[in-house]
């Protein structure tokens, strides 16, 4: 008999550890089956603004505040001489001014811990091999999972299943829900380092977004932490890599160099943790739910790391789902297409709007322009801190549009 459960949730991730923490303050038996042991490294290091307002529905938010993290106030952008920047406090959307910079291993462990003290089963190094969503009972779906791990194999039954596999996307693969994403393929080289960068150098409180000096279209993160560490990553095209070493830590250090800004900050650096790779990291799917089973965060969609989108989209996509199926499992008649894919992918789009501005050069023209008018700042600012589901903001009602009409603006 297979083990029975109200709600099975796959990966222990942000998402998940806040979709299960807030089922189970719900009321509902939760059981996460996460693939990896924890702590375990990732990146999406510079969380939004709003990321707190969904570990504080979580109850979640005195930890993390207890826990040392990286002050974040806002977002800088460097280009050559050029130099902006955004303060959260001085956005168009009510909301919070601040935010932290995170290691994700300590960070994710942190949310999984969290929610295991409110009650929530987690298993670690627990695979799922397959999942059925046609299995029913007196007529009402009983998706079944079956989980690996070490020493055995076997099955739970549940009422809903969650995938927050993140990366993995085990539900997309395993019931072929995968579709190409319109941006094309980029890869992301990056590693940690001790920065032992002066003082003044840059902010620390504020995710350093760098553009090469001869390509727009590449661009680096310095994500400053705590104790003089930092977190350091460049994304292109799999062409601009290739004239680059294979080996990544030559290939980082080379292509870092060649940036003014980040050779000056980072001239006494201490390269000490093994450089990383990631290729081809853009995702979408056919539909982020079906028959017993809903994807969150990065399972369903990630567009791309510029604009540290991936953490928000993640818990806004749980704290979502979660009210959808409490209202689901107590009998409420329910769409989850109106009221969780809909309105989930009106933010989605609005950062992809974004990044999409990024990449063709329509934001750089924006940020980087002589005069900024105060309140398009403020509005643009919103969304930078996470806020790109409010739609009495005219650049979340009308990205593109507005996004067109401000750079044509600036480049008169």
């Amino acid at each position: 008999m297979p083990e029975q459960r109200d709600i099975v949730v796959v990966g222990a991730g942000p998402s998940g550890s806040i979709a299960a923490a807030l089922l189970k303050r719900r009321g509902w038996d939760v059981l996460v089956l996460e693939a990896q042991q924890f702590p375990r490294f990732s990146i999406g290091e510079s969380l939004l603004a709003h990321c707190l307002d969904f570990v504080a529905e979580a109850g979640m938010m005195e930890a993390v505040q207890a826990a040392g993290f990286q002050y974040k106030n806002g977002a800088a952008f460097v280009r050559g001489t050029d130099y902006g920047e955004f303060d959260f406090a001085d956005k168009f959307t009510p909301g919070r001014d601040s935010t932290f910079q995170v290691q994700r291993a300590a960070f994710d462990k942190l949310l999984a811990d969290e929610a295991a003290k409110q009650g929530v089963e987690i298993r670690y190094e627990v695979r799922v091999a397959a999942v059925d969503v046609t299995s029913t009972q007196s007529g009402r779906p009983r998706p079944r999972v079956r989980a690996q791990d070490a020493g055995r194999e076997y099955e739970v039954e549940a009422r809903f299943v969650l995938d927050a596999s993140g990366f993995g996307r085990t539900l997309p693969k395993l019931l072929q829900l995968e579709t190409p994403s319109a941006f094309p393929v980029r890869n992301a080289v990056f590693t940690h380092v001790a920065d032992h960068a002066p003082a003044d150098s840059f902010d620390r409180n504020k995710i350093q977004v760098v553009i090469h000096p001869r390509h727009r279209d590449v661009w680096y993160w310095l994500i400053p932490f705590p104790h003089g560490r930092c977190s350091l990553g460049c994304v292109a095209r799999r062409e601009f890599f290739d004239a680059y070493p294979a080996d990544l830590d030559a290939r980082l250090r080379q292509v870092v160099a060649e940036e003014p800004f980040l050779a000056r900050v980072l001239a006494n650096a201490e390269w000490d943790t093994p450089a990383r790779g990631l290729s081809g990291y853009a995702a979408n799917v056919k539909s982020m739910y079906g028959p017993g089973f809903a994807l969150l965060g990065n399972a369903a969609e990630f567009l791309d790391p510029v604009f540290s989108s991936g953490v928000t989209i993640a818990m806004r996509s749980a704290s979502m789902a979660a009210q959808v199926l409490d209202a689901q499992l107590r009998g409420a008649a329910v769409d989850w297409q109106s009221q969780f894919e809909v309105p989930l992918r009106k933010g989605v789009d609005t950062f992809r709007a974004y990044v999409r501005a990024w990449y063709d050069g329509r934001f750089q023209d924006i940020m980087f322009a002589k005069t900024q008018p105060p309140e398009i700042r403020r509005m643009i600012c919103s969304i930078l801190a996470g806020y790109a589901w409010d739609e009495t903001n005219p650049f979340v009602a009308e990205p593109e549009r507005r996004l067109d009409m401000v750079a044509k603006l600036c480049a008169a």
